[in-house]
């Protein structure tokens, strides 16, 4: 009896797959190992990330006497392909999508994924190993089956695979042999209105189509192209277009390093991170993501009124997320514990005031916007403005999310002024010049209690927190949002001071202070990359370029980067794909990239 190839442990060596309503993540192998439905935050029905070994469930698509396999992106799209190949030479290649494409003047994104299965080399057998679970894998659907679909039905909602491959080896696991293309279109409980295959076959040609026209409209740099698109497209397919909600990662409970405990749930949108998503697209003149982001944020405007915004929430304005633990689930190749729901939405992060005002800043700038920034919407945004002043010095959990200690921490100030300095901007476009010096006087105040409190002079450098000592990369972001010029001496020797203290090697860690599980073991990756942003800004060009080539090559085999990198091992370790970490990539490239016209 033929029995299934080993399963390898779990790792980040994965693609990801999505239309900006749903996503999943595919290893090496062509296996599905997490996708979560019906949308982003939802329940994992393929969850073998998670929960390794044969109690998870996948969507594997396996070939008989596997020897080795590849795996890329069709050129400046998300749509990927596997080729598996046997110890005979046999030959077979798996093409995964989430269709996506512009179609009765809208956006055609079901929430459907779609395989294509073809025979490139002699005669392959493959397997289909189609396990679904529900309810955070404690439930098994009820299954029934028809001449070409099979139905996984769960108390919530139901899902249909359509199939032109045999539903009998479908529902059995039993090999077959591939003598010709087989479709794979995993979905809502709905028949389709044209045949099989060539629905899977329009679906991928206009995906494709998409996808390479949203590319083609990128302002790219010279440099790093391929690593910019990849980025892009991934922070794109971050997006829940429904909403306009951008999602930090796609998992959860991935630890920030090896048995850590550091285990959270980042299917949610942060403020903070959704603004640095939304800066680095436009900064590729990719501003639709903004326009859609900026009405999930008018809504959490409207929704908090004058009162307290979180420093997070669901995709569908959701304010509770009350964070569990799944205590039946084993976590990322068993080092649990796997967290639903985080517990940071109750957090006061006092940064996120001025995050709303820098996300929505361009809106009243840039003239090619659909819907660009007007007096109401100044109007709204000044509701912000006023909380970033009353909020302005006193403690938070920070940007870092401490949970049992709380500072006036300088991110938080500096996020405050930058508040008020963008209102001051804005409000000079619109001609409202008293409402303008309004906001420049806070500003300025702000500026000179931040220079003046967050200077350690025991260290040489800006502080984490007023009157502290201890160092943050998060301070490094002074030089980018404009506090200070890259040149102050001050910035420069905060600079070298976090070198010193907070670098391993091309790596940087986020803080020196033990927190609430201790000190951090692994480097955070946006700090990298902060690094590497300070250190052009200043001067240091060829060793950020050095830095920047450094976090490239840990990315995994597709380009694709998580939260944290081991300083030692390389290893990516936290929740993946990481919009902070991808961002990153764009901002480097973009900084660092010779200039176009010194070739043409």
């Amino acid at each position: 009896m033929n029995t299934p190839a080993k399963r390898a442990e779990p790792s980040l060596a994965l693609g990801m797959v999505g239309n900006c309503a749903i996503s999943a993540l595919v290893d090496a192998r062509a296996r599905i190992v997490w996708c979560c439905m019906p949308r982003f935050d939802g329940d994992p029905v393929f969850n073998a990330l998670l929960q390794p070994g044969t109690e998870g469930s996948s969507f594997a698509i396996e070939l008989e006497d596997f020897a080795a396999s590849e795996q890329w992106y069709e050129p400046n799209t998300a749509v990927l392909r596997t080729r598996l190949t046997d110890v005979h030479g046999n030959c077979l290649e798996v093409t995964d999508f989430a269709p996506r494409f512009h179609a009765r003047s809208r956006f055609f994104r079901p929430g459907m994924l779609v395989r294509r299965v073809r025979p490139v080399c002699g005669s392959p057998r493959m397997r289909v190993q189609l396990d679904v679970l529900y309810e955070w894998g404690e439930c098994r659907p009820a299954i029934t089956r028809g001449s070409n679909h099979v139905r996984y039905v769960g108390s919530a909602f139901a899902l249909r695979l359509n199939t032109d491959a045999p539903v009998t080896y479908v529902l059995s696991g039993e090999p077959f042999t591939a003598h010709r293309e087989y479709s794979f279109l995993l979905g809502a409980d709905e028949s389709l209105a044209e045949g099989i295959a060539d629905t899977a076959r329009y679906f991928e040609q206009e995906t494709i189509s998409y996808w390479k026209r949203w590319t083609q409209r990128l302002h790219l740099p010279l440099e790093w192209q391929e690593a910019v698109i990849r980025a892009a497209i991934t922070l794109k397919m971050s997006l829940f277009e429904d909403t306009g909600a951008i999602v930090a990662a796609m998992t959860t409970s991935i630890p920030e390093s090896a048995s850590s405990g550091r285990n959270w749930d980042y299917r949610y949108c942060w403020l903070r991170d959704a603004f640095f998503v939304v800066r680095a697209l436009n900064s590729l003149s990719e501003v639709g993501t903004m326009e859609d982001y900026l009405r999930w944020l008018g809504n959490v405007v409207a929704k908090a009124a004058d009162g307290h915004i979180q420093p997070l929430y669901g995709i569908g304005l959701e304010q509770e997320l009350p964070e569990v633990i799944v205590p039946h689930m084993a976590g990322y190749r068993g080092m649990g514990p796997v967290r639903v729901g985080n517990q940071a939405a109750e957090h006061f992060q006092h940064d996120v005031y001025g995050n709303i005002v820098l996300g929505a800043a361009q809106s009243f700038h840039d003239k090619r916007l659909l819907h660009p920034g007007g007096n109401a919407e100044f109007a709204r945004l000044e509701q912000i403005g006023t909380m970033a002043v009353q909020v302005y010095g006193q403690p938070d959990a920070g940007m870092w999310e401490l949970r049992t200690r709380a500072r006036i921490h300088t991110s938080s100030a500096l996020m405050s002024w930058a508040a008020c300095d963008r209102l001051a901007k804005i409000a000079k476009v619109l001609g409202l010049a008293e409402r303008a010096q309004h906001w420049h006087a806070h500003a300025q105040r702000m500026r000179a209690e931040i220079l003046e409190r967050a200077w350690s002079p025991a260290r040489g450098a800006f502080a984490e927190s007023f009157g502290g000592s201890e160092l943050d990369a998060s301070v490094l972001l002074m030089a980018e949002v404009g506090l200070v010029a890259p040149a102050d001496p001050r910035f420069v020797s905060t600079l070298d001071a976090m070198e010193q203290t907070l670098c391993d090697g091309p790596y940087m860690r986020r803080y020196e202070a033990a927190d609430d599980f201790g000190k951090p073991e692994t480097s955070f990756n946006i700090c990298t990359f902060w690094r590497i942003d300070a250190l052009a800004r200043v001067g240091r060009t060829e060793q950020a370029r050095g830095i920047f080539e450094a976090m490239l090559a840990v990315r995994n085999p597709l380009g694709l980067l998580s939260e944290d990198t081991h300083a030692t091992t390389g290893e990516m370790w936290g929740n993946f794909p990481q919009t902070y970490s991808m961002v990153g990539v764009i901002n480097a490239a973009m900084r660092l990239s010779a200039p176009w016209d010194s070739v043409i």
